[in-house]
């Protein structure tokens, strides 16, 4: 069984009469990356803050490493990497400077110039090691920020929105690295308003007014948000409506049956490798053509609409 990293139950934060995040309750395995997704103003910050220690819950039980955070010993704060929104590092230091310095804040002695090489080639700015920090891009600040983070070799890593206002290409790259430090069994919790980085996630967390709508892997919310796996299927010839209604009584169409195109249409059902040859063999047993068929996988944009759209999102 996967040992438990984060649980929270019943998490909440009040400011004032402002309610920031509200009875929000789960659990994070070890060695997975944990997307927490949800529009600016939803709690996000507030509840990273709330792992890390950084504000103590109004109610609610949290434990991160098997600790409560606001009681983190010296060993366990070791443990965990965070990776804030803004960029907090020295401007008038050099990349290799910075780093060096975060690296004695953690104790990171025995083989330090090492581990500087290899984080900064991790991220990609080693032929950058002596440039003044102030010289450096908005992304090569932020890669920095990630080396930071990551130097002292933690257990469990927080990062707050850390694609947030970069090109589409580095964010890509930011995923590949994340990825990669899943692979070497570190943990993750990151935060994130671009709701297609939910593909790259083992699970997602979706928050909307301070409140958790659900947990669940980015398979499953496509189900949830849909009723059942999608399954694209377009025919060379205009399919007649009779035709379309035996379609949908067919015993292995679980769902809707919708019309999206003159030719093409969206099927539910429970599983689209087993029902995708029953639609061929139907197909030509009704003779129609078909032109193409294939589960399809509505980008995450759409899911996260479909699923919050009733859910009271704004309240």
């Amino acid at each position: 069984m996967e040992n438990t990293v984060i649980y929270t139950q019943n998490l909440t934060k009040q400011f004032g009469d402002e309610v920031a995040v509200k009875e929000v309750t789960f659990s994070i395995p070890s060695g997975t990356i944990f997307g927490f997704i949800g529009p600016s103003g939803s709690g996000k910050t507030t509840t990273v803050r709330l792992l890390t220690g950084l504000y103590r819950p109004t109610e609610g039980k949290i434990a991160v490493l098997d600790e409560a955070p606001t009681e983190f010993s010296r060993a366990t704060q070791r443990k965990i990497g965070y990776m804030p929104q803004l960029f907090v590092l020295y401007d008038d230091l050099s990349v290799w400077e910075n780093l060096n310095f975060v690296a004695s804040l953690y104790g990171v002695g025995f083989g330090r110039s090492k581990r500087l090489k290899e984080v900064l080639d991790f991220v990609e700015l080693a032929n950058h090691k002596n440039k003044v920090v102030r010289k450096l891009s908005g992304g090569m600040k932020r890669r920095l920020s990630l080396a930071a983070t990551l130097i002292h070799r933690p257990t469990l890593v927080f990062m707050d929105e850390p694609t947030a206002g970069i090109d589409p290409v580095l964010r890509r790259k930011f995923w590949d690295h994340f990825q990669s430090i899943r692979e070497q069994g570190q943990t993750l919790f990151i935060t994130t308003q671009y709701v297609g980085e939910a593909a790259y996630c083992d699970y997602v967390g979706i928050l909307a007014g301070g409140r958790l709508l659900m947990v669940d892997t980015p398979k499953n919310l496509r189900r949830r948000a849909y009723g059942g796996d999608v399954i694209k299927l377009r025919t060379s010839d205009y399919v007649p409506p009779q035709v379309v209604a035996e379609l949908r009584l067919l015993p292995f169409i679980k769902g809707d049956v919708t019309r999206i195109g003159p030719h093409t249409f969206r099927i539910i059902t429970d599983n689209a490798s087993t029902v995708i040859p029953l639609l061929i063999d139907w197909a030509k047993e009704q003779q129609l053509k078909v032109e193409s068929i294939e589960e399809d996988l509505p980008p995450f944009d759409d899911v996260f609409v479909e699923l919050v759209k009733d859910r009271g999102s704004h309240d």
